[in-house]
């Protein structure tokens, strides 16, 4: 293996910034950290970098933040030579110029087990999609989305009540622990990096706060994992009286209730909406403009919100 391999590290993101924290407690803390550029964030939109940028400057490390990855970005980070660039939820699509940059290419921490789940959001999606197994994946990056060969792998189980931000801490601890084991084989040639089977691939789209608008005309577990997969973001809603409502925490309901979908009930469990089949207990809400509060004692302030129809 090469000693003191000198690495470059692409991220931005919470998720990014714990593999880049494992990096650096490793033999293959990075020598430049590229993220991106600080922006307006929070009531305030106070001038906020990035969490990737922050762990970079608690590790001593040099931080690169730029707008466009462009021809000045090419020769400012060509100028010296590497052995690896590592991309963990970087947020830009990188030109193939710069993956070819290092000796031994570009390696990728993919929240997914490719080729399922290509794309923005594979860790939403697999809640949503009710898997019970999923995985981080160590690939060699090429200029196409998650196309590139796999050369690591490793898969666990998502537990019944996980939620995105959950299974994002999961999947970071999980791929750091991962990259690290696999970066020793990968540079000194003993791992081979297998082509996808592009047949069997699925892609992801990039999610809205409109994609959490909930459809009671679907049933209550199809419900109830969307709950938990877009918490906390982009989160799921309805409308009662032409207001936002936020749904925080569901469960199926155990007891058959009549009534129309979106219909808002009595049941064993507490407060519940009809569904296309059982009722789907609320636990949580918010009501747009109040604080986040219990069903029950949001039913007990509004007694009209029984009987009500959500849209």
């Amino acid at each position: 293996m090469i000693d003191n391999p000198r690495i470059a590290f692409f991220g931005t993101p919470a998720l990014a910034a714990v593999i880049l924290g494992v990096l650096c407690e490793s033999p293959f803390k990075p020598a430049l950290v590229i993220t991106a550029p600080d922006k307006p964030a929070g009531r305030g939109y106070a001038i906020t970098p990035s969490a990737v940028k922050e762990a970079a400057e608690r590790h001593g490390i040099a931080v690169l933040q730029s707008q466009k990855l462009d021809t000045q970005f090419l020769d400012s980070i060509g100028a010296e030579p590497w052995d690896l660039f590592i991309v963990a939820a970087y947020g830009k699509i990188i030109p193939k110029s710069i993956l070819d940059i290092p000796r031994r290419g570009t390696l990728n921490v993919h929240g997914s087990l490719l080729p399922k789940y290509r794309g923005s959001s594979p860790i939403q999606t697999a809640i949503a999609n009710g898997d019970t197994t999923t995985g981080p994946t160590i690939m060699l990056l090429d200029e196409k989305m998650d196309h590139g060969p796999i050369v690591s792998q490793k898969e666990f189980t998502i537990n019944k009540d996980e939620t995105s931000a959950t299974l994002f801490e999961k999947m970071a601890q999980e791929g750091a622990e991962l990259l690290v084991t696999t970066i020793p084989g990968w540079l000194d040639g003993t791992i081979p990096a297998i082509p996808q089977n592009h047949e069997e691939a699925t892609t992801t789209k990039m999610l809205s706060k409109e994609d959490g608008r909930i459809d009671w005309n679907k049933d209550a577990k199809a419900i109830e994992r969307l709950v938990r997969a877009y918490d906390p973001w982009p989160g799921t809603f309805t409308f009662w009286g032409g207001r936002r409502m936020k749904v925080l925490k569901a469960s199926t309901c155990d007891s058959q209730v009549p009534g129309a979908p979106g219909t808002v009930v009595k049941c064993d469990d507490g407060i519940a909406v009809c569904t296309a089949d059982v009722p789907l207990t609320i636990h949580s809400l918010q009501l747009e403009g109040k604080k986040p509060q219990n069903a029950n004692e949001f039913a007990r302030t509004y007694p009209d919100f029984i009987g009500a129809t959500l849209q």
